[in-house]
């Protein structure tokens, strides 16, 4: 698209904006259903590692940081918080297997006052605005630059033999099956004693290659690769291996322990360069491979249904040289393979570019893309290149339902029941009833509220009619005179994203 069209469409968008009157959600707005979807994954990644200010902050101060945080990212539309909880096999959590983050207290293993938990905080006010929290691991790494003190109770003083040294980083060595027994056990611990709605893991699995300079793990090999047939020529193939059986374990883990929790992976953004694949499988592209270099399978996690989401990081701008984002993109599209398929957007070089307006369109003409992940969140927090405000008139100018997950259940809840509009003491509500349950996955979990006008015609596909989601069992309405008619609108959706497909209806006067 050239620069003369996207000033035009701005212009037009911008001018939109400020004629109408649709500042609050309750007022009735044009919509365009293709530009803002009804259902999108709308993520932003809270990174923690190197990250100094958490160490300065008391527990009340942070938690007012969250709450500011949180509420500027939903008036964004963010529907999904990425939350690093274990930067260095440490813990933004408590754990009685790790210790706590030096990130979070400034020396690893030293509790925070009062043994405050921002991740058990963190769930309960991202729940509250009825926002997914997805715990984010780093699986196999101990120590982002080798100088990091280790706590008494790290697990590297009483395993030292697990792990490995590579270009200054101390990593557990993925050959050794203690090793991933123990990444089980530790998102089995957290999947078992909070109420996460996912685990994610980004693109670290074997640590990015430098020239010149093998992966340490000769010992692991000779252990536990020849012993199972693998050749020095094949041990590429045992590497990937390694990372497929923790994949693969880990996504046993989570269904034993609770089977509505997602598992979802975001790999760096090539899987492989076309020229590196004798059947010209790869993309056009010329860079980092998650297969070659990492090690990581990804599409093979996917075929298998080890992965719920995949999130590839397409941080690259349009005409990039060497990975330009629409082949990205279309080639990812290509191979989403039946799993839901979310981009993640570098917010900098994007901006930067000034090519928000391009990749957020083309992207939702692709069929399989069902969303996006913005990294990292502070860059709308900054409102870097005004992303913020062009997210909230215009990208997210409509709240979003997450894509459901059907691959995990593909049944819709019950409709709620006995909805009615009542005065109370403090206003004028909306209450119903539906059943719910911490326990069953596929019984209510939030409800979505709509509002048409008198005689208007009920669309729920139309995101422009959703006033808000919610997870009470009421909503309080505006009321202003009392003389005009609206019908109110309320559906069911369960802890997989299934709606139920009609609602409960109500005509009310305000």
């Amino acid at each position: 698209m050239k620069t003369s069209c996207i000033r035009t469409l701005l212009f037009i968008l911008l001018a939109a904006v400020m004629t109408s009157c649709a500042t609050k959600r309750e007022i009735n707005r044009p919509v365009s259903i293709k530009n803002n979807p009804k259902r999108e994954f709308r993520g932003a990644w809270i990174q923690t590692a190197f990250q100094s200010e958490y160490s300065k902050m008391s527990p009340d101060t942070m938690k007012k940081d969250f709450i500011r945080k949180l509420n500027y990212l939903q008036d964004c539309g963010i529907n999904a918080i990425i939350f690093q909880v274990r930067p260095e096999a440490d813990a933004f959590y408590y754990s009685e297997i790790e210790p706590w983050s030096r990130f979070f207290t400034g020396e690893q293993g030293r509790a925070p006052e009062g043994n405050f938990d921002p991740m058990a905080f963190l769930i309960k006010e991202c729940h509250k605005r009825n926002m997914e929290f997805h715990a984010w691991l780093n699986p196999f790494r101990a120590s982002t630059s080798g100088n990091t003190k280790f706590a008494e109770s790290h697990i590297y003083n009483k395993h030292p033999e697990w792990f490995v040294t590579y270009n200054k980083q101390i990593l557990f060595d993925p050959g050794i099956p203690d090793c991933r027994a123990f990444i089980c056990r530790v998102v089995r611990d957290i999947v078992s004693r909070y109420d996460v709605d996912a685990i994610h893991m980004d693109d670290y699995f074997y640590p990015y290659p430098v020239a010149g300079m093998p992966f340490p793990d000769d010992k692991s090999f000779a252990e536990y690769g020849i012993p199972k047939g693998y050749s020095q020529a094949q041990r590429d193939n045992w590497r990937r291996n390694n990372v497929n059986l923790l994949i693969s374990d880990l996504k046993r883990t989570i269904l034993l322990a609770k089977p509505w929790v997602r598992f979802g992976i975001s790999p760096f953004g090539i899987y492989r360069n076309k020229k590196s694949t004798k059947d010209g499988s790869g993309s056009e592209t010329n860079g980092l491979q998650n297969f070659d270099d990492l090690y990581a399978d990804i599409l093979y996690w996917v075929k298998q249904g080890w992965i719920d989401y995949n999130m590839p990081q397409i941080y690259w701008e349009i005409d990039h040289p060497a990975a330009d984002y629409i082949t990205l993109i279309k080639w990812w599209n290509k191979n989403a393979n039946g799993r839901p398929l979310y981009i993640g957007q570098d917010v900098a070089r994007t901006m930067k570019a000034k090519q928000l307006t391009r990749k957020m369109r083309y992207e939702r003409g692709l069929s399989n893309i069902q969303g996006n992940c913005f990294w990292p969140a502070n860059e709308i927090l900054w409102n870097n290149g005004h992303i913020a405000d062009s997210l909230k008139k215009n990208y997210h100018r409509y709240p979003a339902l997450i894509p459901a997950y059907t691959h995990m259940h593909d049944r819709t809840p019950k409709e709620v029941k006995k909805l009615k509009a009542e005065w109370a003491p403090n206003g004028y509500f909306l209450r119903w009833k539906a059943e719910q349950s911490e326990t069953d996955p596929e019984k209510a979990t939030y409800f979505v509220i709509y509002r048409f006008n008198d005689g208007e015609k009920v669309d729920l596909s139309n995101p422009s009619k959703i006033v808000t989601t919610t997870r009470n069992l009421y909503y309080k309405l505006p009321y202003e005179k009392g003389k005009t008619k609206y019908r109110y609108v309320v559906t069911a959706v369960d802890r997989f994203h299934n709606e139920s497909p009609k609602g409960k209806s109500k005509k009310i006067k305000l």
